[in-house]
């Protein structure tokens, strides 16, 4: 059971969480990320020419990818809450620049888009993880699992990419969280439009957050009828469900209702999406049979979604294996609690159907990102398990596992933070971190940051930026190794930790190829590198005519 008045991390630790999600800026406009600019074009056409294609601004900022074609006009591909999210951010920025067709740059639109939309939401979440996460679990270990989210896991890339998955975690955890308070009795009925709301908006991010959306509907179910023996009667269950289902409904419309209306608009159809009329043939196999490219599984893509040493879910995020005994441990408490119960088959329905997606769907689409991207909204149903083994490791007193456990969290920070500082990941590359980040920091290829436009060299920029994920990593490895009584971790814990840790790095040593594809890909980024060393980078605002 959780100790209420016991304390968490320090103020310290978060607030080096906030200052890495604000100060890093892994952007290189050589590369024209298409995930990125396909949208933010949308938003310059709607703000500058107030339509939804995007052909002028293809002549006026340049070409860009992950374009839909329909009668000569072109659209993103995607799904397009993020463009029209950012409009109020872009009109502003164009108020400030002078109010002209050109007054915005493309780095500070990719930056404050990022800042107001994927970071800042993502912060949010943290906020609330950790109120849900502390119900259920100490505070040092619901700390640390959110923490370690922060940094070690697909939120912390996609917070600091202007794509729609870490939106779509975002969401959906906010939408569970509604229905979590409901179902405590913490919130009135109302919040089911809340939760609704937040469902419609998952899909108008994102089409496959549908998976995510249908873990919360079974959810609800199961909070609002109750056990088979509670005291309520069935038709009163019932009827409440009908009421949480007609306010749910309500609160997604708009969200549903607009997404149709865009699709018909742009496709000729409200069920129509930018799938269908991929401008780039090359890609239209991957979205075609099945519903919307999703087949029979297949094992090669399931095996490389999970443990494919480039991008593999458990072998950037080694933390998240401890989800997998943690269900278990979830469904046993759900023997005595028709909380755990719900939340047990909540989060179990939710990994078996990103489980089937990731397998079904073409690996190879993944494209130059961390890790596997459509997974992004899976991860923050896989906490509250995960944290539980911890906690249980460190009641029960077993310090060899509780430093393996503990060094799975520490060395999930420093994988994917590392890989973050780079985010764009060729496909060819053999790992991020020994074959992509580490040559690129030998030759002084910092990650783009605040500090370095403030004047700052970007060496010590980086080194800034690198003792700061490395303390937070160390920092958490010792916490969690403590044991319930909180006591300084044993010799036997460091040990396994570090043993933990040499494990992890040989197994990606060995998987590191260091051949030309892997040079290619490093001299390539260094070509693009938006601040490289000893040579003037892109200005983050330049003047006019500059």
């Amino acid at each position: 059971m959780p100790v209420p008045h016991a304390p968490g991390l320090p103020k310290a630790v978060w607030a080096t969480v906030v200052a890495l999600y604000v100060v890093l800026f892994p952007y290189h406009p050589g590369l024209r990320s298409p995930n990125e600019l396909c949208r933010l074009w949308q938003t310059r056409a709607l703000v500058e020419d107030g339509t939804l294609e995007i052909n002028r601004a293809l002549r006026d900022y340049g070409p860009v990818g992950d374009l839909s074609v329909m009668d000569g006009r072109y659209y993103p591909s995607k799904a397009p809450l993020l463009s029209f999210a950012a409009v109020p951010v872009y009109a502003g920025l164009r108020l400030l620049g002078g109010g002209h067709r050109y007054a915005v740059p493309e780095v500070p639109l990719v930056f404050f888009s990022r800042l107001f939309l994927t970071v800042l939401p993502t912060l949010w979440l943290l906020w609330l993880l950790r109120r849900f996460l502390r119900a259920f679990l100490s505070p040092v270990v619901a700390d640390g699992v959110t923490v370690t989210y922060a940094l070690g896991s697909l939120a912390f890339s996609y917070s600091l990419l202007f794509m729609s998955h870490q939106t779509t975690a975002v969401l959906l955890f906010a939408g569970f969280y509604a229905l979590w308070k409901l179902s405590r009795g913490e919130w009135r009925e109302r919040g089911y439009a809340v939760a609704g709301a937040c469902a419609g908006a998952t899909v108008a991010a994102e089409y496959t957050g549908a998976l995510g959306v249908l873990g919360l509907i079974l959810y609800a179910v199961l909070t609002v009828l109750g056990t088979p023996e509670a005291p309520e009667p069935w038709a009163a269950r019932l009827r409440k469900l009908g009421r949480a289902t007609g306010l749910a409904v309500l609160g997604a419309l708009p969200f549903i209702v607009a997404l149709g209306l865009y699709h018909q608009a742009t496709f000729g159809h409200p069920l129509e999406t930018g799938y269908k009329h991929l401008n780039d043939a090359a890609y239209q196999p991957w979205h075609l049979g099945g519903f919307l490219g999703i087949r029979t599984p297949d094992p090669r893509a399931f095996t490389l979604s999970f443990f494919s040493p480039l991008r593999g879910l458990f072998t950037l995020s080694p933390f998240l294996l401890l989800a997998l005994p943690g269900l278990a441990l979830l469904k046993r408490q759900g023997r005595t609690s028709p909380e755990a119960r719900a939340l047990f088959w909540m989060s179990a329905a939710t990994l078996a159907g990103y489980t089937y997606f990731t397998s079904s769907f073409t690996y190879d689409s993944w494209g130059w990102t961390t890790g596997p991207r459509h997974l992004t909204g899976l991860v923050p149903f896989l906490l509250l398990p995960a944290g539980l083994v911890l906690e249980r490791l460190r009641g029960a007193g077993r310090p060899v596992l509780s430093g393996i456990a503990a060094m799975l969290c520490a060395a999930s920070v420093l994988v994917t933070g590392l890989a973050t500082f780079v985010n764009y990941i060729p496909d060819d590359v053999s790992t991020p971190v020994l074959a992509l980040a580490r040559p690129l920091l030998l030759d002084g290829y910092h990650p783009p940051n605040l500090l370095a436009f403030a004047g700052l060299p970007t060496s010590l920029a980086g080194a800034v930026l690198f003792a700061a994920l490395a303390t937070v990593a160390a920092f958490l490895f010792g916490a969690l190794c403590r044991d319930a009584a909180g006591r300084a971790p044993s010799p036997s814990a460091w040990v396994a930790g570090l043993a933990t840790l040499a494990v992890l790095a040989s197994t990606q040593a060995l998987f590191t190829r260091n051949d030309r594809a892997d040079e290619n890909a490093v001299r390539f980024l260094e070509s693009v590198w938006l601040q490289p060393p000893g040579r003037p980078g892109v200005a983050f605002w330049p003047r006019a005519g500059s």
